[in-house]
């Protein structure tokens, strides 16, 4: 049976997800995620690619990305990824193998509405699983920078980020407001079923 296959629209953000293999974990330790960061912000620039947003949980990987000059660079980005990764955890952790369950799903976010609940729902990922109680108090994905908290300088401010004020204090206040309005269980199943 043939593939399914993947859309993907140049200058259009995308909401990617990439599980481990067997749900099994894939950022053990600080100094994976950290890895898989750096490697993402090397990527990002070598393909032209924007990183809107991003979550690194234990088992999986949630990005929103939007690829600017070929739809073919989002998957050379996720193949780059994964392959590199696989390779270090096989590496430090003496195993072999793909550390990547099958293909990474890929959803084109065809609106600005749809662009903020989205952000809104990888930010809050590690609040749903149970992780933290707040989103700021988790170091893995791109909450804090986007409120202030942290620095990132390869994290790009997507355009309905930039549109919730003029000034980025305010940007910062409106978007903090905006995640502690929390996902309702409609938007979820929207999100999910993406």
């Amino acid at each position: 049976m043939a593939r399914k296959l993947r859309v993907v629209v140049v200058g259009y953000p995308h909401h990617v997800v990439q599980r481990g293999h067997n749900r099994k974990d894939v950022f053990p330790t600080v100094a994976d995620r950290s890895a898989y960061l750096r490697t993402l912000a090397q990527f990002r620039s070598e393909l032209n690619i924007r990183v809107y947003g991003y979550c690194l949980m234990t088992n999986h990987v949630h990005l929103i990305i939007a690829p600017q000059e070929s739809a073919d660079s989002l998957s050379v980005l996720m193949k780059n990824l994964a392959g590199r990764h696989a390779q270090r955890l096989n590496k430090v952790y003496e195993r072999t193998g793909s550390a990547w369950e099958g293909r990474f799903k890929c959803s084109p976010i065809k609106s600005d509405r749809y662009l903020l609940a989205c952000s809104r729902y990888v930010d809050l990922n590690p609040v749903r699983a149970g992780l933290v109680s707040r989103p700021e108090d988790y170091m893995w994905s791109s909450y804090r920078a986007k409120v202030g908290l942290d620095m990132c300088a390869w994290l790009d401010p997507d355009p309905c980020f930039q549109a919730l004020a003029t000034t980025i204090r305010r940007r910062q206040s409106r978007y903090r407001e905006f995640v502690a309005q929390g996902v309702d269980e409609l938007e979820l199943a929207f999100l999910r079923a993406m």
